[in-house]
């Protein structure tokens, strides 16, 4: 792996996971130093975050961390609705059937009749059925929108990841789209991924709300 392609992982990561947190400096030489790479890959690797929007320039000189607040959150997933559910359609008109079919009996032994559910191993199936969806579409446009989208929604993800119970309700909503995928009901797979995405903004939210409460008290 090149180095600007390593300090670009390493940044992305601990944007990301919240250990560089909003308002951050990120500079160039200090990152550099700390990573064990030359000025120029770290100069790519931070120009690629800008151009992603993880990154701004503050000022001249000063680069930081993008904010990420409800607001940002609102139109992470304004963007999201529109290319998912499009995707949700394309892949029930064009994806290999069985792959969903195998992907919504996935999900449903995902979901315990007791216990706990792992968050890892329940993120692993979502990134297993987001690939399936990328080569159903096949459509460089929107699979390339929905990375940029993603990226930015593990930030999101992390606000809600020890929310048991809405990992659960997600495994459910997660099987009746790739059930209606691999039943080719491209308007129920487009539904199931609105009322998911609802589900799922409705629940960062109440955390962010429910954090903000907590501070002020």
């Amino acid at each position: 792996m090149r180095a600007s392609d390593r300090s670009y992982a390493s940044l992305l990561g601990e944007i990301q996971s919240g250990v560089l947190a909003p308002g951050a400096v990120i500079g160039e030489v200090e990152q550099a130093a700390r990573l064990g790479v030359s000025r120029t890959p770290m100069r790519e690797a931070i120009g690629r975050l800008v151009a992603e929007g993880l990154l701004r320039q503050q000022s001249a000189r000063v680069i930081v961390v993008s904010g990420f607040d409800a607001d940002e959150i609102r139109r992470l997933f304004e963007a999201r609705r529109s290319f998912e559910e499009t995707a949700a359609r394309l892949a029930a008109q064009r994806g290999d059937r069985s792959t969903f079919a195998e992907l919504a009996a996935a999900f449903r032994q995902a979901h315990p009749e007791q216990g706990e559910l792992e968050a890892d191993a329940y993120y692993t199936l979502i990134a297993r059925f987001d690939r399936a969806v990328d080569e159903a579409v096949d459509n460089p446009y929107l699979v390339q929108a929905l990375r940029t989208v993603r990226t930015h929604l593990a930030r999101a993800r992390k606000l809600a990841r020890d929310n048991h119970g809405r990992l659960l309700a997600s495994v459910s909503e997660h099987a009746l789209i790739a059930n209606a995928i691999a039943e080719r009901d491209a308007e129920l797979a487009a539904h199931a991924t609105h009322v998911h995405l609802h589900h799922a903004l409705t629940s960062i939210l109440d955390s962010i709300n429910a954090d903000s409460t907590a501070k002020g008290q």
